[in-house]
């Protein structure tokens, strides 16, 4: 007869290490809707971007202001063989084409909030002035004879990036006479898409010009360096101006009221030559005007997608330490915390994301981290309280968690040093984890 003392030990209980095995197992289980959840932000953004792009389409797209361009119509004989073999010569109308010698750029926005549905868009009404000068073209080195060229058509040629924003019928003042703007009807232009002004070019001397654009953009406002030398002034009533382009303002100045920034361009880094004939594409190629455009960008000063995402990869590290935490409080204790309740806590840390998510839509990142974390916090907390039957393990756990998220938060703000932060939070959560795991027994079974 087998006599037997005290209760029945079950080795899949009382094992640390097999805990350990299943505890990792449920991190690497609730990796899944970890990921659902980074998902589900890319899919709202994607909603959010698409909402965007619908309230600009009914507004108006981000703005590029663009030339204005000098054109220069000339008689050419060309000698071609028609269809019986014999040489015949007739006359082609050309184009030549000049940059402004000075180009001044002063543009004035006002901005403002437009609201629909989770959607904010910052849309700006714009005054833009610009006004310069021409050189007349060097007809001798473009093998132009001066006897062929057309003076009394010439064209001051500018255009927008999207119409749609154009408030007025700009006048073009030209060596002291106004002209009407008209619409470009024929694709032989630098622009595509462009207006015109029609005059009679005077033989020699200089060509001043100016001209006002009222439009309306949103998002971006941008210029085009086409000028020999470009000055360019941007004011407006935003306060959180990002600046874009090849080259950033010489100077700017930022204040609760608004911003005011200057730019002094010259050509040689201008990818346009100064002067010359056909229909050329270098001022409407991607390349060239992307390293001739710069100007500003003024979107809102917090990215909610963007933060929630990044808030989003920090996933499993929270999940890890909290379970590592949870862990030790059980050994220190000495009391049994079921694997299912594991899996209860792993299930509110993961929900946490779909509330801050879902938050952050309505009441900005900040809040909704705030309120998703105590929320959060909370409930695990008292969940905890009820499972050790211990208040004060409850607040020590809740202080715990509050340094995780705090740590996080921390993180998400300090973008620039988050890798240097977080590198050394990481060592000193090792540190600490190799300090209170001195005196267990790991070979318990």
């Amino acid at each position: 007869m087998i006599e037997t003392t005290g209760p029945q030990k079950k080795w899949h209980t009382d094992s640390i290490l097999f805990k350990i095995t299943i505890i990792t197992t449920i991190i690497l289980v609730l990796l899944i809707p970890s990921n659902w959840i980074q998902d589900l932000v890319v899919e709202r953004d994607g909603y959010n971007q698409q909402t965007m792009d619908q309230i600009t389409q009914k507004w108006s797209g981000s703005q590029l202001i663009q030339g204005p361009v000098l054109a220069i119509p000339y008689r050419k004989q060309v000698t071609e063989t028609d269809g019986n073999n014999k040489m015949i010569t007739h006359d082609v109308i050309e184009k030549a084409y000049i940059l402004p010698q000075v180009l001044k750029i002063k543009a004035l926005l006002k901005t403002q909030q437009f609201q629909q549905g989770i959607t904010d868009v910052t849309i700006y009404n714009a005054n833009v002035l610009l006004q310069g000068s021409f050189d007349m073209a060097d007809f001798e080195k473009l093998g132009i004879d001066p006897a062929m060229v057309q003076y009394e058509k010439a064209q001051l040629i500018f255009s927008l990036s999207d119409f749609k924003g154009l408030k007025n019928n700009p006048v073009v003042t030209i060596q002291g006479q106004a002209y009407n703007a008209d619409n470009v009807y024929d694709d032989d232009n630098p622009f595509g898409k462009a207006l015109q002004a029609a005059f009679t070019l005077p033989k020699n001397g200089i060509i001043a010009f100016s001209y006002t654009v009222d439009i309306k953009g949103s998002n971006d406002f941008r210029f085009l360096q086409t000028g020999k030398e470009t000055d360019a002034e941007i004011t407006s009533d935003w306060n959180s101006p990002v600046f874009t382009g090849n080259a950033l303002p010489d100077s700017r100045s930022t204040t609760k009221a608004g911003f005011t920034a200057n730019w002094h361009l010259l050509n040689y880094n201008r990818p346009f030559p100064q002067q010359w004939l056909g229909n050329d594409t270098s001022l409407t190629s991607k390349k060239a005007m992307d390293d001739a455009t710069s100007g500003v960008e003024l979107r809102l000063p917090i990215d909610q997608y963007r933060k929630v995402m990044r808030t989003t990869k920090y996933a499993t590290l929270i999940i890890i330490l909290t379970f590592v935490s949870l862990f030790f409080t059980e050994l220190i204790r000495k009391q049994n915390i079921h694997l299912f309740n594991y899996t209860l806590i792993g299930a509110a840390m993961v929900v946490y994301y779909t509330l801050l998510l879902s938050f952050a839509e309505q009441m900005g990142y900040n809040l909704a981290y705030l309120i998703a974390s105590l929320a959060t916090i909370g409930l695990i907390a008292s969940f905890t309280a009820s499972l050790l039957n211990n208040r004060n393990a409850a607040i020590l756990f809740a202080f715990i968690l509050t340094v995780f998220y705090g740590f996080i938060y921390v993180i998400i703000q300090l973008e620039d040093f988050s890798l240097m932060i977080g590198s050394i939070a990481l060592f000193l959560i090792i540190a600490a984890l190799m300090y209170f795991s001195r005196k267990i027994n790991w070979d318990k079974h």
